[in-house]
């Protein structure tokens, strides 16, 4: 892949190297904001990273096509097989409960809910017909295998990243919620609920603008749990320089070396594929139904995507990138 920056991709056009005055973007014509122009490698147009449908946040590794470049494949969706997506998620076989409604948890959400005066988190409530869980499912197999993804609905811990013994929540250095009793009851249900099957009401699709993203696939109500936020977790300062465009703050710390990042471009679940709003325009502001949250969660980080208002069925899930920092840059977001 080529970008206008200094540093050019091909070794035997080095010599050239910085001969591209005459470059310009594709789409919008301009020649300016070069050091974020790219350089399709087979037939040398240019495009800016921020004019791209999807839009790309940092320059890719390795070679880069243009669409009319790229061998335009028909996306191979996931079989809608029952035992392979069972075995896809690792969901588990032995319960006669997998795959099927189960009342008895109906009951105590409803419990759980009605009994308590202040506003709690909310179970996800699954779709009640079993082959729509088994599309809901399948479309995002489709998404991880696309992207190379292994599903893992934990934070995972790598060798030569940081150990678990770094996700301390007591080394936070501000900004991080403690998550109650009764909310971490709650969260322990909902993933219960995943191990037999029983998932959050959400469809993955693939939209030529914005990617692969996620739609609610029936009425959702505020504060409900939508995900937790998975994948490899990593010191920050690891990561400084990584080009991932879906790295997530878990810790904060007041000694920046021993900040944490979540990194899912290797392992991670339907939280990578949930798109950002533009934080820069009115009307993507309003997109905004998820917030995400950092909870202390028995002495550990943990993030939470959590619904902050009703959802309707067929609605696009969106949050905020950016925190308190505002690091991120979305003002070219659709």
């Amino acid at each position: 892949m080529s970008s206008m920056s200094p540093q050019h991709s091909h070794e035997e056009d080095e010599e050239s190297e910085g001969d591209y005055s005459d470059v310009y973007c594709e789409e919008c014509g301009s020649g300016d904001a070069a050091d974020e122009l790219l350089l399709c490698d087979k037939c040398d147009r240019g495009f800016h990273l921020f004019c791209l449908k999807p839009i790309l946040v940092a320059v890719p590794k390795g070679s880069w096509f243009c669409q009319s470049c790229s061998e335009q494949k028909k996306l191979k969706k996931f079989p809608l097989i029952q035992t392979k997506i069972i075995d896809f998620f690792r969901i588990q076989r032995s319960s006669e409960l997998a795959l099927k409604p189960n009342k008895d948890n109906k009951k105590r959400r409803k419990c759980l809910v009605i009994s308590k005066k202040k506003r709690r988190l909310l179970p996800f409530n699954p779709s009640e017909d079993h082959e729509r869980r088994l599309h809901q499912m399948a479309s995002l197999a489709t998404a991880l295998t696309t992207t190379g993804t292994e599903f893992c609905n934990d934070l995972t811990y790598m060798p030569g990243m940081a150990p678990r013994s770094a996700n301390c929540a007591a080394l936070e250095g501000g900004g991080m919620q403690v998550l109650s009793r009764e909310d971490a009851e709650t969260l322990k249900m909902c993933k219960t609920m995943m191990g037999r099957g029983q998932w959050p009401p959400l469809m993955v699709v693939f939209d030529p603008k914005e990617g692969f993203t996620v739609e609610a696939d029936r009425f959702i109500k505020d504060l409900t749990i939508i995900t937790e936020y998975t994948g490899d977790v990593d010191y920050l300062s690891n990561r400084e320089h990584d080009e991932g465009d879906s790295m997530m703050t878990l810790l904060s710390a007041s000694d920046p070396s021993k900040s944490l990042v979540i990194c899912p471009d290797k392992h991670g679940n339907i939280a990578r594929f949930i798109n950002g709003i533009n934080n820069h325009t009115l009307e993507g502001k309003k997109k905004q139904n998820l917030k995400c949250v950092r909870y202390n969660v028995d002495g550990e980080c943990r993030v939470l995507l959590i619904a902050n208002r009703d959802i309707s069925k067929g609605e696009r899930l969106y949050y905020d990138y950016n925190g308190l920092e505002h690091e991120y840059p979305t003002h070219h977001f659709v």
